[in-house]
């Protein structure tokens, strides 16, 4: 009886270690999602400076002749300058919750 108990028992340890094996570790999957969120971010900033160069290489275009598309380069500007007013809009807000984070007591 005693031998049975003790294989169960030992079962039970080594499925106990194959879960602590198979669950995700706290510190690192919150560095993927700061990480995935810095990324997140940056690919933004690199979005918008794209279509802000676009934007100018259109413009500069017209303004030296070589195109004649004016309204494509005027709606590629205010395109631009859409985008950029959003991230700036996200980052203001990002920057209020840190505000009020650091301001919580402890």
């Amino acid at each position: 009886m005693s031998a049975a108990i003790e294989a169960v028992r030992s079962r039970i340890a080594d499925d106990a270690a194959s879960l602590r094996q198979a669950a995700p570790q706290p510190a690192a999957d919150h560095a993927q999602h700061v990480a995935g969120f810095g990324s997140f971010f940056e690919r933004a900033v690199y979005n918008v400076d794209a279509q802000d160069r676009a934007a100018a290489e259109k413009m500069a275009a017209v303004d030296a002749g070589r195109s004649d598309d004016l309204v494509g380069a005027m709606l590629a500007s205010q395109q631009a300058s859409l985008s950029f007013s959003m991230l700036m809009q996200g980052r203001n807000k990002i920057v209020g919750a840190m505000e009020d984070l650091i301001k919580l007591p402890l």
